[in-house]
């Protein structure tokens, strides 16, 4: 984890700054960012949500000829 500290000049700066580390990041670690905020959204409201009943699958189907 990258501890430093950063000292930005303006808020669009740091904004911009932001945007370019989440999209360094591979696409599972900012869905799993968004859950983890989207449930402590809702733990803040007292709202417990659960994780999925059923595991989601991709299927890969073989091209049309």
């Amino acid at each position: 984890m990258d501890k430093s500290v950063r000292v930005y000049r303006s808020l669009d700066e740091m904004k911009a700054d932001e945007y370019r580390y989440w999209q360094s990041r591979p696409v599972w670690e900012r869905m799993d960012a968004v859950e983890e905020l989207t449930n402590i959204g809702y733990a803040m409201k007292g709202i417990v949500v659960g994780r999925l009943d059923k595991t989601v699958v991709r299927i890969i189907r073989r091209a049309e000829r």
